[in-house]
C-alpha cells in the first residue's frame, strides 16, 4: 500500500484585527491564519516580524504599512489583501517597486457609506446629537417653538465632491429621496453617469462650495487632496452651510474646520473620519455644531463580512496564481 504524498502546506496569513467570526471562521479554513484575538492594532515591530514570518497579510485601513515595514528582509510575505476600500495606509509605490502585490475591497460598501454620509448630513441639519445630549442630560423641560432648531433639508442644494460610487449613491437618495438639487465637482466622471444620479457639473471646487447649502466629500485620498478643504475654501461657503465628511480625515484641515465652526463661518459639520485617527482635534469636541461619529461608514454586519470575504477571495486567487480581482498594486 503505498503512502499518500504529503499535502503542501498552506500559505500563512496574518490577519492584524478582529474580522466578523464567520469572516474568521472561513480564513482558517483556506489559509494558516494567524488571528489576533485581542483586537489590539499590531506595532510597527509587529508588522515588520509579519512581513518576515507570513505569505501575506491582511490589514485594515487603520494599520500602517510604509515603506521601512514593506522593506525588511529577509521578507516571506507577497501580497497585502487590505480590509478597506481606501489603501493609503499602504506605501503603493513602494510595494509595487518590491513586487508585493496589494489588494482592496471595493463596491460593497457603497450604500452602507453613502447611508451614514445622508445620516450625518440630517443629523447636523436637525441637531440630533446636540438635542439626545440634552435630553440624556435632564436639561430638557419641554417643548417649546423657539427650542433648538436647525434647518430643512428637503429641496436644497447638495454639493458632492468626487462623484465615484458612492458619491452617486449619495447623490441618488438626496435628489431621489429629498428632493435636493445635486452640484459637483470630478471632471472625470461622464456626464451621462452624473445625470443618471441626478447631478449637475460645477467647473471647480470654489464654485461647488459658494452654491451648496450642504457639501459632502468623497473624494480620495491622496497628497493632492490633503487639505483641500481649507480656511480658505470654508471662507467660501455660505454662513449656514454644513460640511460633512465620509471620504478620508486629511481632505479636511481639521484645525481650520473647528475655527470656522467656532466663528460661525460655515453652520455646521458631520464627521466620521479624522486626520489623525483615532485621536479627534480638542477644539472640535467642545463644539455642539458638529456631530463626531467613530468611522461608521462601512459598520454594518452585511458589509464586514463581505469584505473580509472580498479579501480572502482576493488571497485565494493569489495563491491559486489567478490575478486577484482587486489588485491595485
Amino acid at each position: 500500500m503505498s503512502a499518500s504524498p504529503p499535502t503542501a502546506p498552506r500559505p500563512i496569513v496574518v490577519v492584524t484585527r478582529r474580522l466578523p467570526a464567520a469572516v474568521e471562521r472561513h480564513a482558517t479554513e483556506l489559509f494558516d491564519a494567524r488571528l489576533n484575538p485581542t483586537d489590539t492594532p499590531l506595532t510597527p515591530d509587529q508588522l515588520a516580524d509579519a512581513m518576515r514570518s507570513a505569505d501575506a497579510l491582511l490589514p485594515t485601513v487603520s494599520d500602517p504599512i510604509p515603506a521601512a515595514i514593506l522593506g525588511v528582509t529577509p521578507r516571506r510575505a507577497k501580497i497585502i489583501a487590505n480590509f478597506g476600500v481606501g489603501y493609503n495606509n499602504i506605501d503603493v509605490a513602494t510595494a509595487r517597486s518590491l513586487g508585493i502585490v496589494v489588494t482592496n475591497t471595493p463596491d460593497v460598501l457603497t450604500d452602507e457609506t453613502a447611508d451614514l454620509a445622508i445620516t450625518l448630513l440630517l443629523m447636523a441639519a436637525r441637531r440630533t446629537g446636540e438635542g439626545e445630549r440634552h435630553v440624556r442630560a435632564g436639561q430638557w423641560t419641554g417643548w417649546r417653538p423657539t427650542h433648538m432648531l436647525g434647518t430643512r433639508v428637503s429641496g436644497k442644494t447638495l454639493g458632492i465632491l468626487g462623484l465615484g460610487r458612492i458619491g452617486r449613491a449619495v447623490a441618488k437618495r438626496a435628489s431621489s429621496g429629498f428632493g435636493m438639487r445635486v452640484i459637483y465637482y470630478d471632471p472625470p466622471v461622464p456626464l451621462g453617469e452624473a445625470r443618471a444620479c441626478g447631478a449637475s457639473p460645477r467647473e471647480s471646487v470654489e464654485e461647488v462650495l459658494r452654491e451648496s447649502d450642504f457639501v459632502s466629500l468623497h473624494m480620495p485620498a491622496s497628497p493632492e487632496n490633503r487639505h483641500l478643504i481649507n480656511a480658505e475654501r470654508l471662507a467660501v461657503m455660505p454662513r449656514h452651510a454644513i460640511l460633512i465628511n465620509t471620504a478620508r480625515g486629511d481632505v479636511i484641515d481639521e484645525v481650520a474646520l473647528a475655527a470656522a465652526l467656532a466663528r460661525g463661518t460655515i453652520g455646521g459639520a458631520g464627521l466620521d473620519v479624522y486626520e489623525r485617527e483615532p485621536k479627534v482635534d480638542p477644539a472640535l469636541l467642545k463644539l455642539e455644531n458638529v456631530v463626531l461619529l467613530p468611522h461608521l461608514g462601512s459598520a454594518t454586519t452585511e458589509t464586514r463580512v463581505a469584505m473580509g470575504e472580498r479579501a480572502l477571495a482576493n488571497l485565494e486567487a493569489y495563491f491559486a496564481g489567478i490575478p486577484p480581482r482587486d489588485r491595485v498594486a
